[in-house]
């Protein structure tokens, strides 16, 4: 762990916290918290879930109010244009979860246990399991949970600090996520950070 805190304290005396601090600043934004924007990043996780997540960002950004409005037909057609890897169930995940449109912000505002917060998501967003449901609260400005994708999964490898699972269950997600809390508290990072740091690692790229 000591040779990827070494490489994470070097990026934090860099340009890349300047870049990183403006990130965190931009998902904590107070228009974030408006029902609509919340739903357009719902959208967005929606779409990178087995997908890229700069192509997902693109199509977000060519959509826009479409999230809202087209019928799932019309929704999947501009999907598949647009280059999705699976244009009918990310239309019909998205058209489903319209019924959250309404009541989010006060459903989300009504947890005060983060963790519960998150398992309410899992359980009533279909297509959104742990990472996508931690990034969906990551990108609307809660900070305590961790998205561990294969890039994460990857260098942690790389470092030694876990074996690469074979797939991953809620209790190896957990226990992944543990793991990076510590190393978060030794970082002096919240976990929202601490993935941009370990992304920008990875990739050498700062997304959202």
């Amino acid at each position: 762990m000591n040779n990827l805190l070494v490489q994470i304290e070097s990026l934090k005396n860099s340009e890349v916290k300047e870049v990183i601090d403006k990130r965190i600043n931009e998902f904590k934004a107070a228009d974030q918290q408006e029902s609509r924007r919340i739903f357009n990043e719902l959208s967005y996780c929606l779409l990178t879930a087995n997908f890229n997540a700069i192509r997902a960002m693109m199509i977000q950004k060519e959509l826009g109010d479409d999230f809202f409005t087209l019928p799932e037909n019309e929704l999947a057609a501009k999907l598949r244009k647009f280059g999705h890897r699976f244009p009918a169930a990310r239309a019909k995940y998205i058209t489903e979860a319209r019924k959250h449109i309404d009541t989010i912000k006060e459903t989300l505002e009504s947890f005060s246990d983060e963790n519960e917060l998150r398992e309410w998501v899992v359980d009533n967003v279909k297509g959104l399991g742990f990472k996508e449901s931690s990034h969906f609260l990551r990108n609307i400005g809660y900070d305590n949970f961790a998205i561990i994708d294969f890039h994460i999964i990857d260098l942690l490898v790389r470092y030694k600090l876990i074996e690469k699972p074979k797939t991953l269950t809620k209790n190896k997600y957990l226990e992944i996520e543990n793991l990076l809390k510590d190393l978060g508290d030794r970082a002096d990072l919240s976990m929202a950070e601490l993935d941009l740091y370990l992304w920008h690692l990875e990739t050498g790229k700062v997304l959202k």
